[in-house]
């Protein structure tokens, strides 16, 4: 599959969540989702902030794409802001997200539209969950970002008829116009979509993309692969910087962390759908990976939704 195929066949659904609004200096703690998740700065200037990543400057028209189970914060520099339209996110069923420096209103500050972001290829629904590391493009790179931020603006400011389609199909603007940026400069950043060209490997992915709970091993992937297992595994680290089961690892994680956040079952039986033998291993791998239980972080979930 070429690159351009892929784009014009790639299903891209964005749902904004949230609008995060930073009033003068100060840090907005996100925490960690089960899906990876899309910041557009509308206003402002800032950092996100990933624990154990370089600090990602981020200013009008930037756009930021965190991973799944990724901690991060948004941080404001605190600067003059051009005057916003009193925005109305209730209106668009977002959830509005504030940091008062010091309790106060203050000029300056940060502005950012918040999204969940899901793509899908030939009926695999999870390609998002390839991507490792935060992809960021700013507008000095892609001046087409900032395209955008005026209508997002008037569509948060009056929400009408139609609104959240169109906030919808605005952040999917976005969402192409990286892609297709970092597609054209050859970007490590989409190094992960070499491997969706790749006929040998697309089974393989697929396979363990629908079933990360699997019985899977190195040795049955590069059977089903046609190739060696060093083969197999350089393949990988050429495309995710790791062999596939360190991919498939981070998959299983994933996948506990959405059925962990988004249904009622049983740790236990979560623990068996993703590949694991024992409750008690299940937990240990899990807080390792997040820093957390799997006890605790459904409670937090539970309690943000």
């Amino acid at each position: 599959m070429e690159h351009d195929f892929i784009l014009d066949q790639m299903q891209i659904e964005a749902t904004p969540f949230a609008l995060c609004e930073l009033n003068g200096k100060g840090d907005l703690g996100l925490g960690q989702d089960s899906t990876a998740t899309l910041h557009y700065i509308l206003s402002g200037r800032g950092e996100i902030r990933i624990p154990g990543q370089l600090n990602l400057p981020v200013s009008l028209g930037t756009l930021v794409l965190v991973p799944a189970l990724r901690s991060h914060v948004l941080h404001s520099f605190g600067e003059d802001i051009d005057p916003l339209p009193q925005c109305r996110p209730a209106g668009l069923n977002l959830v509005h997200l504030v940091h008062k420096q010091d309790g106060r209103d203050l000029h300056g500050g940060l502005v950012a539209i918040c999204a969940h972001i899901n793509l899908s290829l030939k009926n695999l629904n999870n390609i998002i969950d390839l991507v490792r590391d935060p992809i960021i493009d700013t507008v000095a790179d892609n001046p087409g970002l900032a395209v955008p931020v005026t209508q997002i603006l008037q569509e948060i400011a009056c929400p009408s008829l139609g609104s959240k389609a169109m906030l919808r199909a605005l952040i999917q603007q976005a969402m192409i116009a990286l892609m297709r940026h970092k597609l054209q400069r050859d970007d490590s950043d989409l190094a992960w979509m070499q491997a969706l060209r790749d006929p040998r490997l697309w089974p393989v992915l697929t396979h363990m993309m629908q079933s990360p709970g699997g019985d899977h091993s190195l040795e049955t992937l590069a059977e089903q692969a046609g190739m060696s297992r060093s083969t197999l595994a350089q393949r990988f680290s050429d495309a995710y910087g790791s062999g596939p089961m360190e991919l498939l690892r981070e998959l299983r994680m994933q996948k506990a962390a959405d059925l962990l956040a988004q249904s009622d079952m049983p740790v236990k039986r979560i623990s068996a759908e993703v590949g694991f033998k024992s409750r008690t291993a299940f937990s240990r791998a899990f807080e390792a990976n997040t820093g957390q239980s799997p006890r605790s972080y459904r409670r937090e979930k539970k309690a943000s939704s």
